[in-house]
């Protein structure tokens, strides 16, 4: 009787949304003792991060290749609230590959930060000697803090600082724009300098690149299990349409096709264009119509992926950066999920920031890739292909061109009891898992703090190390 009067009297939440923003705010109040329910319309975990079996090829997939850095530290420290952090392969190597098959590695050294990767730049191959000053030119002048109301785009700086062809084409272009998933002239040059920092300059470790050794959705099983535990629900294929604030009961209740939700609190983890189209159905609300022109503002990029499945091993690497073709990133799955157990080899090419790739058709992708492909690695051309699936996530990313930042909310809403959560939220960071877990925690801290428990539950930055801790 106690524990069922203790449970009673917990306050509670509805978190809607199970992409990555609402899980990490999910598992963050559970573990403060909140109950919550967790409504995703989907049958399935991860939101735009998620994989799901194929049925064109009876494989289960990832709707892309999502990676993680030393740097988010509130994602990996979500992993680790759900116990799948040991599902993480880290590598420190990049290794980038000409037409041809001439490779460049990039890495840290035993020089301090944020001279580690210097030492395997001068020495690659990628790069002229006269691509070598521009880039370390450029760097140089990125130790310097962007002006917080800078208006200049990455492209426009870039061509301030003479950056020359091949710098563009193999780091600013491929790199840094596909980490933004955007072309250069469409990037804020603030948060192309923040990333610039976080991987190249603080510390190898913060440089350092994981990707999950299991689907996401299974790698997401983890959040299931830690709510349920703690008294929590997760609620699939559950579609929030319409949400009524009771000021006399200080409850939300919120409308799906099946049973009413009810709840103390209201967390809205959405995509901002899933956001735009609920707010007609909140109650009205001063600052809504604010809201509204803020996510008006907000545009997606798209990301692709092809998945190939040979006869036969084409690489011995387990990911690799490609040059000079529309194919821009291999992900060797067969090598990064042993547990696969494939005779042959699967691979996974991804796309990024290239609407004229999502434009092609299925055969025109696939016939592209598959040839790009040969020509970075030879055995292509003798091995079979088995099976192909091409993957377009048209929203995959929000843009983050300059002045977006004041279209980015905080954690509060317009409503009472009611959050936002969501990567395009005032995060701090660009479109990635990590500003979705940031904003997840954001909200959470801000339910916590409302019931008068405040507490820290947003991970620390990583700390610059080597020379960095006195330059930064």
């Amino acid at each position: 009787m106690l524990d069922h009067l203790n449970q009673e009297s917990k306050n509670t939440v509805t978190v809607i949304g199970a992409g990555v923003a609402g899980m990490s705010a999910a598992c963050a109040l559970a573990e403060a003792g909140l109950r919550v329910q967790l409504a995703e319309r989907r049958g399935y975990l991860g939101g735009r991060a998620s994989s799901y079996l194929h049925p064109g090829v009876n494989e289960v997939i990832d709707n892309c290749q999502h990676v993680l850095f030393g740097c988010c530290t509130n994602l990996i420290g979500f992993y680790r609230r759900i116990g799948v952090a040991d599902r993480i392969h880290w590598t420190t190597e990049m290794t980038m590959i000409e037409p041809g098959g001439h490779r460049s590695s990039l890495g840290p050294s035993w020089l301090p930060a944020p001279l580690h990767g210097m030492p395997k730049l001068l020495f690659a191959h990628a790069f002229s000697v006269a691509d070598k000053i521009a880039l370390a030119r450029a760097f140089s002048a990125l130790m310097q803090p962007v002006p917080a109301d800078s208006t200049e785009t990455l492209g426009a700086w870039l061509k301030r600082h003479s950056q020359t062809p091949g710098a563009l084409n193999h780091f600013w272009r491929l790199v840094i724009a596909s980490a933004l998933n955007a072309d250069i002239d469409s990037i804020a040059l603030q948060y192309a300098a923040k990333v610039i920092r976080e991987l190249f300059m603080n510390s190898a470790e913060a440089g350092s690149m994981g990707m999950s050794t299991v689907p996401l959705s299974e790698l997401y099983a983890g959040a299931q299990a830690f709510l349920e535990q703690r008294g929590s629900s997760i609620l699939l294929n559950t579609n929030v349409d319409s949400a009524k604030w009771d000021e006399e009961s200080s409850q939300w209740t919120l409308g799906t096709r099946a049973d009413d939700l009810t709840s103390d609190f209201v967390v809205l983890a959405l995509p901002f264009e899933a956001t735009a189209k609920l707010l007609p159905r909140m109650p009205p609300a001063e600052g809504a119509d604010l809201l509204a022109r803020q996510l008006e503002r907000h545009e997606n990029w798209p990301i692709c992926s092809v998945h190939l499945w040979f006869d036969r091993e084409i690489t011995d690497l387990d990911h690799a950066v490609l040059l000079d073709r529309e194919i821009h990133w291999l992900y060797n799955k067969s090598r990064l999920q042993p547990w696969r157990k494939l005779t042959g080899s699967y691979v996974e090419l991804v796309i990024s920031a290239s609407r004229a790739f999502a434009a092609l058709t299925r055969e025109q992708a696939i016939e592209l890739a598959v040839k790009e492909l040969g020509e970075f690695f030879p055995a292509v051309r003798e091995a079979h292909l088995e099976k192909a699936a091409l993957i377009k996530e048209m929203r995959a990313t929000f843009a983050v061109p300059p002045g977006i930042d004041a279209s980015r909310p905080t954690a509060l809403s317009p409503w009472p009891n009611c959050f936002l959560a969501g990567d395009w939220t005032a995060t701090g960071w660009p479109s990635t898992m990590e500003s979705g877990a940031r904003s997840g925690h954001l909200a959470a801290e801000a339910i916590c703090e409302s019931i008068g428990e405040a507490r820290s539950i947003l991970n620390p930055d990583l700390r610059p190390r080597g020379l960095m801790r006195l330059l930064a």
